[in-house]
């Protein structure tokens, strides 16, 4: 399958793309993870869309925000991939696409998540550094993790 990576304002969305990202968010946060949440945070029209897609199918997404949205520093969140294709590094390839995207528009900004603490050592893998105590966020224990530009010289 040929996958198809896009980074889109929301204003750039298709009212199609719009509904299998919400789908897609809803299926795995709400119902997979058993998670009563108001999803839509007002933040989606700040943020920008990276979604893959492969034959017409929304198959991962995220969304990347500014700094100042969400932390001081720049975010992804919403990083989610379709259950049936987990295990095949998708998600790992999002999540380095999201932060060549970050580290390239918000420069020296670093990257701060929301990271579901099963999730950590995934995180860790990526470059992410742990960052306090781990806390419950809709009843998922979560640890805020930082990725930090490596320093050139």
């Amino acid at each position: 399958m040929n996958l198809e990576w896009q980074a889109l304002e929301f204003r750039q969305l298709t009212v199609e793309w719009l509904y299998a990202v919400l789908r897609l968010r809803q299926q795995v946060f709400v119902v997979e993870q058993d998670c009563v949440y108001l999803d839509l945070d007002n933040l989606d029209q700040h943020a920008i869309h990276m979604l893959c897609s492969g034959d017409g199918k929304l198959l991962a997404y995220q969304r990347c925000l500014a700094p100042g949205l969400s932390y001081s520093e720049s975010s992804l969140g919403r990083i989610v991939t379709c259950p049936s294709l987990r295990g095949q590094r998708l998600g790992r390839a999002l999540v380095q696409r999201g932060i060549v995207h970050n580290l390239s528009r918000w420069p020296g900004s670093g990257i701060r998540i929301n990271a579901q603490a099963h999730l950590q050592p995934f995180y860790s893998e990526l470059g992410f550094i742990a960052e306090g105590d781990e806390y419950v966020e809709d009843n998922i224990p979560h640890r805020q993790m930082l990725y930090r530009m490596p320093d050139t010289g």
